[in-house]
């Protein structure tokens, strides 16, 4: 018997999987008694899969269905071993998987294999990037995932009382969720995701959890893959239902995957860290570059027709390119903290998008601007909101980021031309199908 399948030998299955370029997870699952083929060998899927629409359908116009034969790639795990389900009914592992070419190249279209292109962009640079991640989440009721629609008011907690009110930052609200919270970061504990501090937010059933910061920005995205999963199955073992929807409710909070980055050199210095309260030099070209590829890439931080709803003044998502010291009304905020962890916040991306694609547009776009030395505007002091027909703003609508994403220049060249092609015919056809559906509320007003 292996040392892998003694590690793993009271899962009777173990679930392989890739995420897709929507972060949605694609794989198999397997018996256990294939486990050791699979972490040596992986496990052949359709490359297709990668360009998959959101609801697993095949895209035609991405150029790899078709013309190539509809061809395999290799997915080889990422880890030496499985981490347990602890939510399954029985004993599960799951692996989680990166695409390869059948040559053993890395297949460029995956989002994860994008994100390692950066960090090593950033390597050769004699630089590491250092990122948490903090997600925001809906718990529904139960009935939710079945009727495909929010129940209001959001969830009964375990005293039968209804989460219908704002109660942000409440310890109590949190209290009478306690079952479930525990069994996240019990679940966070066995997979090894560094889930750092749970807070509930402004919206009623909406809450946030925070992941520790790691210098290894692949793994901190995997963190953030795998928690999303964690959370809908704890939820569901509970009798709940969760959300990352970027806008489930049109009049409550919107919710956001914010992202905290700063880089390390070759000694372990934060060449963010001036040694004042302004930050040095790197960093402002940091923020500049930030600034300057937000508009083109705003497709990967707000992927889908919904994402949208969360851009709106006063709604603590932002709706121009703009940055401030300490201030949570602008897009990239440079939190108040000790001089030596002087970082940047990235406040823009849904908890919608895929953490990967995020990570690298962000770290792609903030590398640029290292590369080339841009210098950002003056920071803005105050509401930022408040100052919004003076800047141009940023895409509104899908189809406007889509075209801007499209026709990026700064996207081909960082993520690649095949990335753009094949994530640009999955919008595309996304929006042919939802545009293509008349809307119950067409029928209310015009029928």
């Amino acid at each position: 018997m292996s040392e892998i399948y003694k590690g793993n030998k009271d899962n009777k299955e173990f679930d392989l999987f890739i995420a897709d370029l929507n972060g949605n997870l694609r794989g198999k699952r397997i018996p256990a008694s294939g486990l050791e083929s699979v972490m040596t060998q992986g496990v052949k899927l359709p490359q297709s899969v990668i360009g998959f629409d959101n609801w697993g359908d095949d895209v035609l116009g991405n150029g790899l269905v078709f013309e190539t034969g509809d061809t395999d790639g290799v997915c080889l795990p990422v880890y030496d071993e499985p981490t347990s389900v602890p939510w399954a009914e029985s004993p599960r592992g799951q692996i989680l998987a990166m695409m390869y070419n059948m040559d053993g190249s890395p297949f460029y279209p995956d989002p994860r294999q994008l994100l390692v292109r950066i960090v090593e962009r950033y390597k050769a640079l004699g630089l590491t990037p250092v990122v948490a991640t903090e997600l925001e989440f809906y718990l529904l009721d139960g009935e939710s995932e079945f009727k495909r629609r929010p129940e209001e008011p959001i969830i009964s907690d375990g005293n039968g009382r209804r989460l219908s009110e704002i109660d942000c930052y409440s310890i109590d609200e949190m209290d009478c969720l306690e079952g479930f919270f525990t069994e996240v970061r019990q679940a966070c504990e066995a997979q090894g995701i560094p889930a750092d501090t749970i807070v509930s937010e402004l919206g009623p059933g909406q809450f946030e959890i925070n992941m520790q910061h790691t210098n290894d920005a692949v793994l901190s995205a995997d963190h953030a893959i795998l928690f999303k999963r964690l959370i809908k199955g704890v939820a569901r073992r509970n009798g709940l239902g969760a959300t990352f929807m970027a806008k489930p409710y049109a009049k409550k909070s919107g919710s956001g995957m914010h992202v905290h980055f700063s880089l390390l050199d070759d000694t372990g210095r934060n060449v963010f860290d001036s040694g004042d309260e302004d930050g040095a030099l790197m960093m402002r070209y940091a923020v500049a570059g930030l600034l300057n590829h937000m508009p083109e890439s705003m497709m990967v931080f707000a992927p889908h027709m919904n994402s949208y709803r969360r851009f709106q003044n006063g709604a603590h998502a932002p709706t121009f390119a703009s940055w401030g010291y300490e201030n949570r009304t602008v897009a990239v905020r440079i939190p108040d903290s000790e001089c030596e962890a002087r970082r940047i916040e990235h406040r823009v991306a849904g908890a919608d998008a895929n953490p990967y694609l995020v990570l690298a547009a962000i770290l792609g776009a903030a590398l640029h601007g290292i590369e080339t030395k841009m210098l950002p505007p003056e920071p803005i002091e105050g509401d930022a909101y408040s100052l919004s027909e003076r800047y141009k703003a940023l895409p509104n609508r899908w189809e406007l980021a889509t075209e801007a994403f499209k026709d990026s220049a700064f996207m081909r060249e960082y993520l690649g031309e095949t990335f753009v092609r094949v994530f640009t015919a999955v919008k595309e056809q996304e929006q042919e199908k939802i545009y293509g559906r008349i809307s119950d509320v067409e029928y209310e007003a015009y029928l």
